[in-house]
């Protein structure tokens, strides 16, 4: 062989060595580029399913899941039972009504129970109305049902019947105000029979037995749909409503700029018992 043929020769093994490096270079790259993808492919899947088990559990505590458990925003039981009490303990209660059967001046008060504004009322105003004027024997309350915040009519006439239900022993006031500590989150479906039946269980005077009969009674159904046909009358279409006036005569609307502070209803009672 030639001193030429000798130089292609070795310029041939060189290039072929060169390719070589150059195969088992991108041979490297590629294998350290498919562990890196299949390391971010496992982190992505890690991520994913971190992500699913927040959602599931987000779903089961909020009841997106189909659970029935309601979204509650209320007081607890015991510190409701004990607010309620100290509000209307040792206040007389006839069916809707609490206060002194002669008192001179009497409230009709329209609400719904899942409404939050009056439940506003219920923390706000009502308990120093109740001290002041309810207690003392000046004034009575006469609570009535009037549909705002409950979107489901069966529900409401539910839920308002079962408080007439306690009514029946006297008792009305225990629930209603039992039901205001204790909302739940507006529109989140919490008002279940558990629920109900829950609140009926706190109000220990109450004999769970004759209570539960009453909620089949049809006239209490029918004092629900009187009550909407009366707060009609009166132009409600938003509650908590309000009317005045002395026992036994002429009803007027009371108008209130707060149903946290009492002094409209303070100043609406002094100016009936004045006169």
């Amino acid at each position: 062989m030639s001193p030429v043929e000798e130089d292609q020769e070795d310029l041939t093994r060189k290039e072929r060595r060169e390719q070589a490096r150059a195969q088992r270079k991108a041979i490297e790259e590629a294998e350290v580029s498919s562990a890196a993808r299949k390391r971010r492919l496992g982190q992505l899947g890690i991520v994913a399913a971190v992500v699913i088990v927040a959602i599931v559990v987000i779903l089961i505590a909020t009841g997106g899941g189909g659970s029935s458990t309601p979204t509650t925003t209320g007081k607890s039981s015991e510190e409701a039972v004990s607010q309620v009490n100290a509000t209307i303990g040792g206040i007389p209660q006839s069916g809707n009504t609490i206060g002194n059967p002669n008192a001179p001046v009497t409230i009709q008060y329209f609400g719904d129970l899942e409404c939050p504004v009056c439940r506003e009322f219920t923390l706000g105003a009502l308990p120093t109305i109740m001290q002041q004027w309810v207690k003392t024997g000046k004034v009575k309350i006469e609570y009535k049902s009037l549909e705002t915040a409950t979107r489901e009519p069966e529900v409401f006439k539910t839920q308002q019947v079962a408080a007439l239900a306690a009514g029946k022993q006297n008792l009305m006031w225990n629930y209603i105000e039992l039901f205001y500590h204790q909302q739940g989150e507006e529109g989140s479906g919490y008002v279940t029979e558990a629920y109900l039946q829950g609140l009926a269980k706190q109000i220990t005077a109450l004999n769970h037995a004759k209570w539960t009969s009453a909620r089949n009674e049809t006239a209490l159904s029918n004092q629900v749909e009187a009550d909407g046909q009366a707060a009609a009358s009166a132009g409600f279409n938003g509650t908590p409503s309000f009317m005045i006036g002395k026992t036994g005569g002429a009803m007027q609307k009371l108008e209130h700029y707060s149903l946290s502070d009492p002094t409209p209803f303070n100043e609406a009672i002094e100016k009936l018992l004045k006169g």
